[in-house]
């Protein structure tokens, strides 16, 4: 349904599949034909409701993704009024120049206002301990960063543009689009974009997991390549406590008729805890607590 910020890794470092790292498991069903399962290990899924009772959400005559599109305004909504800040495990997956990448692991503190970002890379070994922040309005727009150990950790803290070659390199989205809401807002955005055309399929799939959290899956599929469209099918999981999107998928068309869709992008917040109290400390690279040292 939209672009989907995660932010990302600098210094050309990142995770190549996290042994040890808690797994994203997801139970819902998958309408037939309607391409992979939405168990994202390649396992078959589980189903909890069938196509019909999902496409009975919809209101007769209007346009199959208004129900998503609200859904997700109230989440947005509710978002910026109760939740201040938060932490969580996230993971990623992305396609990059045709290559699926490996999922990749990182904690994270979000604080909403001022936005402000720290990273704290989790595995594997090669890129452990790497750290990131970077806070709206100051460091003229850069982000800092270090990386965690070997010839690069010699480097110390640099600085560097968030949109820059070296900061985006093995990434699709900068540090600066992370989070659930800005992934909340693109929702929004790609659904009002989407409900200008026909050639909508929408199916809600209730009671869906993503690592224990039980969530309402919302699945869009474009069947015909369109210029207007950004995507073949995508999924969304949105959190049923906090209305929030916890998890996002989107996958190309296939390259050969019958075939499987390409999945370019996925995106799964896990161990999500809000309103911390998070304060500028959280995002200062003067905190004891990590590991930065003078900008270069």
């Amino acid at each position: 349904m939209a672009r989907s910020p995660w932010g990302g890794r600098f210094l050309s470092a990142g995770f190549r599949g996290a042994a040890g790292v808690a797994v994203v498991v997801l139970a819902a069903a998958a309408a037939p034909g309607q391409g992979p399962g939405l168990v994202p290990n390649g396992d078959v899924a589980k189903g909890n409701a069938t196509a019909a009772e999902a496409q009975a959400v919809a209101t007769p005559g209007a346009h199959p993704l208004q129900p998503a599109l609200e859904l997700a305004q109230k989440g947005l909504s509710q978002l910026r009024s109760t939740i201040r800040d938060y932490s969580c495990t996230m993971v990623k997956r992305e396609r990059i120049d045709g290559k699926l990448k490996d999922a990749e692991y990182v904690f994270a503190k979000i604080r909403h206002e001022p936005f402000s970002v720290y990273l704290y890379f989790l595995a594997p070994d090669d890129v452990k301990g790497q750290e990131v922040i970077w806070v709206d309005g100051q460091n003229e727009g850069n982000m800092l960063a270090h990386a965690g150990s070997g010839v690069r950790a010699m480097v110390g803290t640099v600085t560097l543009k968030p949109d820059g070659a070296l900061a985006m390199q093995g990434n699709r989205y900068p540090v600066t689009e992370i989070g659930v809401e800005n992934l909340a807002k693109r929702l929004v955005e790609v659904a009002e974009h989407d409900k200008q055309f026909g050639e909508c399929e929408v199916n809600f799939f209730p009671a869906a997991k993503v690592n224990g959290r039980i969530c309402t899956c919302v699945q869009v599929v474009h069947p015909v390549p369109r210029r207007n469209f950004r995507f073949h099918l995508a999924r969304v999981f949105i959190d049923d406590e906090y209305l929030i999107p916890i998890r996002y998928e989107a996958y190309d068309w296939p390259q050969e008729p019958g075939g499987q869709p390409l999945l370019m992008e996925e995106y799964t917040y896990m161990n999500v805890k809000v309103n911390n109290g998070f304060t500028d400390a959280d995002f200062d690279t003067k905190n004891t607590s990590y590991k930065f040292t003078a900008t270069k």
